[in-house]
């Protein structure tokens, strides 16, 4: 049976209730142009640049904040396959490059296009679409459903369980165009960096405080040592010669172990 609501999800219940609470407190203390980024004047002129700091912590209009916390609702069960300290981690140590790397590429593409490009709208949609390619690589499609667009039986569009949040996230990046397009494509891209390694070790290996993700105990240490023993049995696997199917296969479920237990009690 599915957990409903937040269970066993609390890093998600937070950012979820927090990117609500924030958009709607700048929202009712008219500070909303304290947040989002405009190359020209802001940052060239003003050198207002704590706002490379800040310009993902809310949204600016209701349309943007709800797709991003329906989206991010649908993403709890990211936190759920990987444990709370994995996840916690993930959302932290993505941060720095989601908040930077943006306005680089705006200030990059600026001269390309005939200084069109100049704003970057508030809010975490760079850390929601790092997050959704973890959600794209680990979370297994369950069904998939056809929809016929004709009375022929041929012309059908096929959907799966996982398509609605595509959608969601895709209206997410096309609600401010082009600065969210651009924002989501580098989410994306860093999400994609983080699970392939493309970085520093410590980039993925990594974790919060075990006390501050609510870890530990004797549980843990036994799927602690339960995790290292696969890990040893995958590594030798991974040594041996290539060529039995067989022994493909069980790399692959050792590796889908892994992913489970990785990060839960790492």
């Amino acid at each position: 049976m599915l957990a409903s609501g937040f269970t066993a999800a609390p890093v998600s219940w937070y950012s979820f209730f927090g990117i609500i609470v924030s958009s709607i407190l700048v929202s009712i203390t008219d500070t909303k142009y304290l947040f989002h980024i405009q190359l020209i004047p802001h940052i060239w002129r003003y050198k207002q640049f704590w706002r490379l700091l800040i310009w993902q912590s809310c949204y600016n209009n209701s349309t943007e904040l709800l797709f991003a916390v329906m989206t991010l609702y649908h993403l709890r069960v990211v936190e759920r396959l990987w444990g709370s300290r994995k996840f916690a981690s993930f959302l932290v140590t993505t941060l720095p490059p989601t908040l930077f790397i943006p306005p680089l590429i705006l200030a990059a593409l600026r001269p390309l296009t005939l200084s069109t490009l100049n704003i970057l709208p508030a809010g975490p949609t760079p850390l929601i679409f790092a997050l959704l390619a973890q959600y794209y690589a680990a979370i297994p499609t369950v069904y998939k459903y056809r929809l016929l667009i004709s009375s022929s039986s041929t012309d059908a569009i096929t959907f799966s369980d996982k398509s609605m949040v595509y959608l969601l996230a895709a209206q997410l990046a096309l609600s401010s165009l082009p600065g969210s397009l651009i924002a989501a494509a580098t989410g994306w891209l860093v999400g994609v960096a983080w699970r392939r390694d493309l970085g520093p070790e410590a980039w993925t290996s990594w974790r919060v405080p075990e006390w501050l993700a609510g870890g530990g105990g004797a549980k843990g240490e036994d799927f602690e040592n339960l995790r290292r023993r696969l890990e040893g049995e995958s590594r030798g696997s991974a040594t041996s010669t290539d060529g039995a199917e067989g022994d493909t296969r069980r790399r692959g479920s050792e590796r889908g172990i892994l992913d489970q237990l990785r990060g839960t009690f790492e």
